[in-house]
């Protein structure tokens, strides 16, 4: 074999499936080393599919973290989650199915159904290991877990104590096909830096207030303006009811500073820029049921 053959470079799509909160955007930002999909305990917090590259080298992945596919569509935004995570394995070259320690739900079993018509090789990570404390109910369950899924191959590990992530990436690495590039060598993410902010933001919301306030808020930046050496950001919080507006905004306006304040943290750290945050808080009852509202917020 010649020396040109095995520097070939390769680059290839990764879908990150599974129903919601079993640590795919946690799986993601570890992969990558960097943040770039938002976390909270709150299930449905991803709502997009968000594309994270990792280049090194002559390989390069396109990992794409999909919404939790889950049972329920009683809204639109609830439809369009299901449609985003749906579409994103139809084309990739590998998936990654997450699943919870030993857990085996009705949404995974939909999952698993999905997955039936793929046919690019799957994975199934069997994420939070670290938290099974008998580690002999873990074999039983992972070959229970090859009998359900005969074309996948199980990989136990723990997405937040990076246990096994080297040897996930080796696993996805032997599946890459090869092909140039699609993205630059230093780009981390296909999303824009307005879409990176109001996410930010809306993690912040949700980890403050994700049982106050479970999926009715959305957020759209009005303002994204570089003067000088000052980022200009304004961010408008879309909530569904007076009584939330009142929420968000706290006593005294103390809860919207907060998490203003914690929203500029990130961001500064993200665009490398001091930045100026304003925050908004407007009512716009049945944004999420409405398939209008929802493409002029982006959820195309």
């Amino acid at each position: 074999m010649s020396d040109t053959s095995k520097s070939a470079s390769r680059c290839g799509y990764v879908a990150i499936v599974g129903r919601p909160n079993v640590g795919k955007s946690t799986l993601l930002n570890h992969m990558l080393g960097q943040k770039v999909s938002i976390t909270s305990r709150k299930p449905q917090t991803t709502r997009n599919n968000v594309q994270g590259i990792k280049t090194e080298g002559s390989d390069q992945i396109v990992f794409v973290d999909t919404p939790g596919l889950h049972l329920g569509q009683a809204k639109a935004i609830n439809r369009y989650m299901n449609r985003a995570a749906s579409t994103a394995i139809k084309d990739v070259d590998l998936v990654v199915f997450m699943v919870d320690r030993l857990i085996w739900t009705d949404e995974d079993e939909m999952v698993a159904q999905q997955l039936e018509h793929v046919t690019c090789p799957i994975v199934v990570a069997v994420n939070k290991v670290d938290q099974v404390d008998n580690k002999e109910v873990l074999l039983p369950h992972l070959k229970t877990l090859s009998e359900r899924l005969p074309k996948a191959e199980i990989m136990p590990l723990s997405a937040l104590r990076n246990t096994n992530l080297d040897r996930l990436e080796a696993l996805i690495l032997d599946h890459l096909p090869e092909g140039e590039h699609l993205f630059p060598d230093d780009q981390l993410t296909d999303r824009s830096s307005r879409f990176m902010a109001s996410e930010i933001v809306r993690e912040k919301i949700t980890r403050q207030l994700g049982d106050e306030l479970p999926y009715q808020m959305a957020v759209e930046i009005e303002e994204y303006k570089q003067e000088g050496k000052v980022l200009h950001i304004s961010a408008l919080i879309l909530v569904e009811r007076d009584g939330q507006k009142r929420i968000l905004i706290g006593d005294k306006g103390d809860r919207i500073k907060q998490i203003g304040q914690q929203a500029r943290v990130d961001m500064e750290k993200l665009f490398q820029s001091k930045v100026m945050l304003k925050l908004w808080v407007k009512v716009k009852s049945g944004w999420s049921d409405d398939e209008r509202a929802l493409r002029s917020l982006g959820y195309e």
